[in-house]
């Protein structure tokens, strides 16, 4: 069964060679951590118009994943560990596509619903200063997810995660990385993907618009 393999907040502080303000770079946390509405307690986001908030409220990322990146980037190996993605909640036994849009997720006394999957920045680059791993990311839908918190709660290492609700079952989630990171999508894809509630609001909007161009 899928599993907690660690979990990360982060602080602003500058990033990389630039010094840019960040949160980025997150630190592993002992014991449970409350996770609200907007996000795990203590984390923190730079730039609010383009990171957290309710749709972007906790990033999980495959642990599963980090062998593959040790094998493409195998120079980055000593930073290729636990949250080195900026991830809140580094997974096992879980991957895209293993997950639908919209899926619901019992983690500890918390319940998360999948909302988007996590476009690469500049800010990914930076914390490996290298600019190859952003598009690295894109081709390989190596993603990961953001939830929105539906049951606040807590969670900790070494929980499950329990699939409760898959409302779009025929919509796997790798399709999804598909649309948002290349735009990659049939009319009927982005048919389906605009009339999800489940789905971010910002990705819905973009499928209209693609919708609006064919």
């Amino acid at each position: 069964m899928p599993q907690v393999h660690s979990v990360q907040i982060g602080k602003v502080a500058p990033l990389g060679r630039l010094g840019a303000p960040s949160g980025f770079v997150k630190r592993p946390v002992s014991g449970r951590t409350s996770v609200r509405v907007l996000g795990l307690d203590g984390d923190q986001q730079a730039d609010l118009r383009v990171h957290g908030g309710i749709e972007k409220a906790v990033y999980g990322y495959s642990f599963d994943h980090y062998r593959s990146w040790e094998t493409d980037f195998p120079e980055h190996s000593s930073k290729l560990v636990a949250g080195a993605f900026g991830e809140n909640l580094t997974i096992r036994n879980l991957v895209e596509a293993d997950i639908c849009v919209g899926d619901v997720h019992r983690i500890g006394t918390t319940v998360l619903q999948i909302s988007q999957p996590r476009q690469p920045c500049l800010k990914l680059a930076l914390n490996f200063d290298d600019n190859r791993i952003p598009s690295a990311m894109v081709r390989s839908g190596r993603s990961g997810w953001y939830y929105r918190v539906l049951v606040e709660g807590e969670v900790g290492k070494g929980d499950t995660i329990e699939l409760i609700d898959r409302p779009h079952p025929h919509f796997a989630f790798a399709r999804l990385v598909e649309f948002v990171n290349r735009g990659t999508a049939t009319r009927a894809d982005l048919v389906a993907l605009r009339r999800m509630d489940e789905l971010a609001a910002s990705v819905r909007r973009r499928a209209l618009d693609r919708l609006a161009e064919l």
